[in-house]
């Protein structure tokens, strides 16, 4: 099973590190299964791989289902959560467990110093021309 790199807010990826959000938000559905190792990208300013997750599960549904569901643990106010989803028919909530913080943020100059490397937008399994040091976050990851 190939590691998802996911790109979030510096907040949103502490608080997950932190165990306050279990829910992260998407606009699109996320075709991983379950069990997939999740690698943290904070965006800018901090601009590094900070730690990694497990997804637990997804559920995907309109956006105002998805708030009744889910609205203690996504780290958002209403209205924030309003401006994220507007316009959007659907919304995916990413269960995630087992947050994992590095002992040291990965700089993304370092990653590119490594190998050829652009984080996400939002998603993106991790490929066999990443750095060797994010295959390697994941044991169980064989390309």
């Amino acid at each position: 099973m190939r590691p998802l790199l996911m790109s979030l807010r510096p907040r949103f990826a502490e608080a997950i590190l932190d165990g306050s959000k279990t829910i992260e938000l998407r606009r699109t559905r996320l075709s991983a299964p379950d069990g997939t190792h999740l690698i943290l990208y904070a965006s800018s300013p901090v601009m590094a791989v900070v730690g990694t997750a497990v997804l637990v599960g997804r559920d995907t549904d309109t956006p105002a289902r998805i708030w009744r569901r889910h609205r203690k643990h996504v780290g958002l106010l209403k209205a924030e959560y309003d401006e994220y989803f507007e316009g959007s028919e659907l919304a995916t909530a990413v269960h995630v467990g087992e947050p994992r913080r590095l002992a040291a943020p990965w700089p993304l100059s370092a990653l590119r110093d490594a190998a050829k490397f652009q984080p996400p937008q939002s998603y993106r399994f991790v490929s066999d021309d990443d750095p060797a040091q994010l295959r390697e976050l994941v044991p169980a990851y064989l390309p």
